[in-house]
């Protein structure tokens, strides 16, 4: 039989002789409480008897007194006591209620009756002697029928009180057998859970369990130091022991193999762990400069033996450029074609070894006699790049676990490049404006802001330009010949103030220029250059002329380290006044200047 088997029959043995020996200790503790209850009731039934004799005697003595001195006192003592006996018989009444048996309720009856007689003659005693026949009255109350009466009513006291004592006597006494009868069974079940809890220990524990674990610990410590020389006797017992022993035999034959495979596997952890840090490293990265820095660090850590190129997709559609190699030679050439990739082509890895004719060969490659794998670099349906390996040696080639985590790491490199190329489009969707181009006015907002907290050490100009008449434009020509006015215009706001400053998009048809380090006189040449320029412009739409456009130019300059808080109303007054003037011109908030 198993351990296990044995081990749970002694435990539910175990819990039922407990469970027993607890029923039989809240047996004897119940019939200890029913002693309790039997003195209780003793004790009140006990009470009220001998209450209801001293009450009658009381009674009496008021009444004998009243007829006898004829003090009112007593008369209203002899009442009090009346009504007070009158309480106890009513509680009399509830004997039931109160523990009493049907014989004790029985001779209570008895002594209520007596009590009633008593109080019938005492009562007439007192009404005789209110009349005034002070010796009649005297006679009820101190003849002989009140006397035997009055001995009846303490005879019988005293039997209620003697037949409550013995039925107190016999309950407690069976309460008792009771309570050591059930103590004495828990005690007998408490004695049989030890035992079975002994012979558990020794039976189990130490003869099945303890003394073979002991034999086998010495096998299992050489085992554990991978000492397999050691020899595993097989055990023929169909218990755990036994299995654990075959487990221990199986063990030490499968010894040899593990630590074959313990030098695979300590590689596979510490590429693994490489591959690791490597894409950390990678979602971290800001550009595909860095990214590809960041691969050819860590690539040869991964795979000393084997040497590769990046190629990621650049303005072209078709060209790759590299961005970073490691353990080679500069690719040459650097931009690469797609249609020269077979894993592009394909859109999956491919191998190239022309050596074993296995497949044919890329013709990007350097060598096409050497082996290479290339993995097109793909995530989220967009293909945007390559990374191809190879051996550092000729006779190195990839191997077909290398690939498996050769193909992850360009899966993560793919899905950091989307993530960067991604990250660029959503800055530019947020930072310029769609349609020209140019910075908007978010970006003009963030740069306020900081000339504000830091002003600069040199002066800082700024122009808002308006396309004078723009309206004009969209109503006669539609908003998508308006639209090529203002593309237009950006185009050649951005080269005329080229490296001299900053363009931006303000709203509408205004453009604001900051322009750090100018001071008036370059900045209102340089606005007087764009606005003749922009009158220069020859524009059509749909084969129609757009007409002459012109521009209005408002100039406001901040001095070295001055406030750079009000710099843009100030050049937007200077455009009003501009406007105000006939438009055409632009005014310097200072020296209002207009030239048309």
């Amino acid at each position: 039989m198993k351990i296990n088997t044995i081990t749970n029959w002694a435990y539910g043995l175990t819990v039922v002789l407990t469970a027993l020996s607890g029923a039989a200790f809240i047996a004897s503790i119940n019939s200890s409480a029913k002693e309790r209850d039997a003195v209780q009731t003793h004790l009140i039934l006990n009470e009220l008897g001998e209450e209801l004799a001293i009450g009658a005697e009381l009674r009496t003595d008021e009444a004998r007194l009243y007829v006898m001195r004829g003090d009112p006192s007593h008369l209203d003592a002899f009442t009090r006591a009346d009504q007070a006996e009158a309480e106890l018989e009513a509680s009399a009444q509830e004997a039931g209620s109160l523990g009493a048996t049907s014989e004790e309720i029985a001779f209570l009856q008895r002594i209520l009756a007596d009590l009633e007689t008593l109080e019938a003659l005492e009562q007439e005693a007192v009404s005789t002697y209110q009349s005034g026949d002070t010796t009649r009255a005297r006679d009820l109350l101190f003849g002989a029928q009140h006397y035997q009466f009055h001995l009846k009513l303490i005879d019988d006291v005293t039997q209620f009180r003697r037949m409550v004592q013995n039925r107190t006597d016999r309950e407690l006494q069976a309460a008792h057998q009771r309570s050591d009868w059930f103590e004495f069974i828990a005690q007998i079940m408490l004695g049989l859970t030890a035992t079975v809890f002994l012979g558990v220990l020794y039976f189990v524990l130490r003869r099945r369990v303890a003394v073979p674990l002991a034999r086998m610990a010495g096998i299992v410590k050489r085992l554990a130091s991978q000492d397999y020389e050691v020899e595993v006797p097989l055990d023929g017992r169909r218990d755990e022991i036994g299995e654990l022993n075959r487990a221990v035999h199986v063990f030490r034959k499968n010894g040899l193999e593990r630590e074959q495979l313990d030098a695979e596997r300590r590689r596979d952890i510490k590429i693994k762990d490489l591959i690791l840090k490597l894409m950390h490293r990678v979602q971290a990265c800001q550009s595909l400069d860095e990214l590809g820095a960041v691969i050819a660090r860590y690539a040869p850590q991964i795979f000393p033996d084997l040497a590769g190129v990046l190629y990621v997709r650049g303005d072209s559609q078709r060209m790759l450029h590299c961005a970073s190699y490691w353990q080679t030679d500069p690719p040459e050439p650097e931009d690469i074609d797609c249609e020269e990739c077979w894993a592009l082509r394909r859109g999956r890895a491919h191998r190239s070894n022309s050596g074993a004719k296995e497949d044919v060969v890329c013709s990007h490659l350097a060598d096409p006699s050497s082996s290479a794998l290339c993995i097109p670099l793909a995530a989220q349906g967009e293909t945007i790049g390559l990374m191809s390996f190879s051996g550092v040696h000729a006779e190195t080639e990839v191997t077909r676990e290398d690939r498996v985590y050769l193909e992850l790491i360009a899966e993560n490199v793919a899905l950091a490049a989307v993530n960067l190329n991604l990250r660029n489009r959503l800055s530019q969707m947020v930072d310029r404006d769609p349609l020209t181009g140019l910075l908007n006015r978010r970006s003009l907002d963030v740069a306020l802001g900081t000339y504000a907290c830091t002003p600069p050490p040199f002066p800082t100009a700024c122009l808002i330009i308006d396309i004078d008449h723009f309206k004009r434009i969209n109503d006669g020509f539609g908003h998508e010949a308006g639209d090529e006015v203002i593309k237009s215009f950006a185009g050649l706001l951005a080269a005329a103030v080229g490296d001299r400053g900053t363009c931006y998009r303000f709203g509408g048809e205004e453009f604001v220029v900051l322009l750090p380090g100018q001071d008036g006189s370059a900045a209102f040449e340089l606005a007087e250059n764009i606005r003749s320029r922009t009158a220069e412009m020859a524009l059509s739409y749909r084969g129609q002329s757009l007409g002459r456009i012109t521009i209005s130019a408002g100039l406001a300059v901040a001095p070295s380290g001055g406030s750079m808080e009000t710099l843009l109303s100030r050049a937007d007054s200077a455009l009003l006044q501009a406007k105000s003037a006939g438009r055409d011109r632009t005014v310097h908030e200072t020296l209002e200047l207009a030239l048309s």
